[in-house]
């Protein structure tokens, strides 16, 4: 915790600024369409930035080799490498020699440039439509600490990935999991907290206590989780900032379990089970009242809200197999959604709200699936083992999840919602559980 204390300041003080440049005109703006997936990704190149003084040359590199491993980990960009460019960008403000640049076959090329004074450093950037030979957007520039240059990196990545697909990004957000240590039957799984790419990671609980399916506030600065600490399930609200954690559902002779933050944040939904039944119930965190929202003798869990906070998906063994169902927030008649063959569980509400994410096992495999609100159109995204749990960029586009090999240790992966792109998120150790959370401001 103490290390969260650090660099939350530190973080407080990034801002964006517009950079002066002048408007250029476009006749036919460089656009990626990523609607229905892109087989043939867009070549680009990303020149090393240009250091505008002695302290800014130590990251003109590694800012480039971040914006790179953030825009080609998309699938939706592939790197014309260095050693193929024919010109060099040494001056951000020198005329760009458009033919050179399409002798190598590149689409979009971005320039940058970082200075550094004392501990403040200045990165700046510009877009280029290369096949029209003219600059994509204004330019802009971002300031903060030296110690953030990788989330400068990530704002960067984020720009360039808007102005070439239309879309959002979620390069610069952060995910919240479990990491994980020691043999099968005496696991240690602690509280962590790291960028979306593996990196900066911080643990957030000691270990002495067993943790599970944490998840990230709307406005990420509070995790909500289950925790072992008493020997059963109680529900825990950690505060980033502070650090201070509080128990909250908790009732007599109950386990609570499998919460999830309201869209607003200002609610929790969770499980919770007494009496052989476990059903779903809402709290308000403004004044701790709770709301039962199924009385059910089945078990109903895994609740996800919908962006605008008016329904819950939910799993729920009512029919017979676990299902996926939807109903209003504030309870009522469920709906369910899930038809096809085999079981479903850990329904994933969409930030867009078009698609449902779910994990589902049938004939001895595991899947990440995606699906409307209403069933239809149901996709399978991976197979393997055991892949479950998914979780949603905040953009909508990519789906990270938790996949575990037979008799291996769990691993974090993500995969676009095409199906595409699967890859494996670099991590300190074993790990699982993951929380994605928003676009930090």
């Amino acid at each position: 915790m103490k290390r969260i204390f650090q660099i939350l300041p530190l973080l407080a003080l990034t801002c964006m600024t517009m950079f002066v440049a002048p408007a250029p005109a476009q006749a036919q703006p460089l656009r990626l369409q990523i609607t229905e997936g892109v087989i043939d990704p867009m070549p680009i190149a990303v020149p090393a930035f240009v250091a505008e003084d002695s302290g800014g040359a130590r990251y003109t590199d590694a800012l480039a080799r971040v914006v790179v491993a953030n825009l080609t980990g998309t699938g939706l960009f592939r790197e014309v490498p260095p050693n193929a460019h024919i010109a060099r960008i040494t001056s951000f403000d020198a005329g760009i020699g458009f033919a050179d640049w399409r002798a190598v076959n590149v689409q979009a090329l971005i320039t940058g440039a970082v200075s550094v004074s004392g501990n403040r450093m200045n990165v700046k950037f510009r877009v280029y439509d290369v096949v029209s030979g003219q600059q994509l957007g204004q330019g802009l520039q971002f300031a903060g600490t030296v110690d953030d240059w990788r989330r400068m990196g990530h704002k960067v990545s984020d720009a360039v990935y808007s102005r070439i697909t239309g879309e959002d990004g979620y390069f610069d957000s952060r995910v919240v999991f479990v990491a994980e240590t020691g043999p099968r039957d005496n696991r240690n799984k602690r509280l962590a907290i790291m960028d979306q790419d593996g990196e900066n990671t911080e643990y957030l609980s000691d270990g002495r206590a067993l943790v599970i399916a944490p998840r990230m506030s709307p406005t990420g600065d509070r995790v909500v989780y289950t925790s072992y600490d008493s020997g059963s399930p109680r529900i825990v609200l950690l505060n980033l900032s502070s650090g201070q954690r509080q128990m909250v559902g908790d009732q007599p002779g109950a386990m609570t379990f499998s919460p999830r933050f309201a869209p607003d944040g200002q609610s929790l939904v969770y499980s919770l089970a007494r009496g052989g039944n476990t059903d779903l119930y809402r709290m308000d965190l403004r004044n701790g009242q709770q709301t039962q929202l199924t009385n059910s003798p089945s078990i109903a869990t895994a609740p996800s809200f919908s962006p605008d906070g008016r329904f819950i998906t939910f799993e729920s063994d009512r029919s017979g197999t676990s299902q996926i169902y939807i109903m209003p927030a504030g309870g009522g008649e469920a709906r369910r959604i899930s038809f096809g063959q085999g079981r479903y569980s850990t329904p994933v509400w969409s930030p867009r709200g078009d698609l449902i994410a779910f994990t589902k096992s049938n004939a001895g495999r595991f899947h990440i699936g995606v699906m409307r609100t209403d069933g239809s159109e149901e996709r399978l995204l991976t197979a393997s083992f055991l892949d479950e749990g998914p979780t949603w960029a905040p953009n909508g586009r990519v789906v990270m999840f938790t996949r575990e090999a037979q008799g291996g240790d769990p691993s974090i992966y993500s995969v676009d919602i095409t199906g595409r792109n699967l890859r494996r998120v670099t991590t300190q150790g074993a790990a699982s559980d993951p929380a994605w959370g928003p676009l930090r401001p």
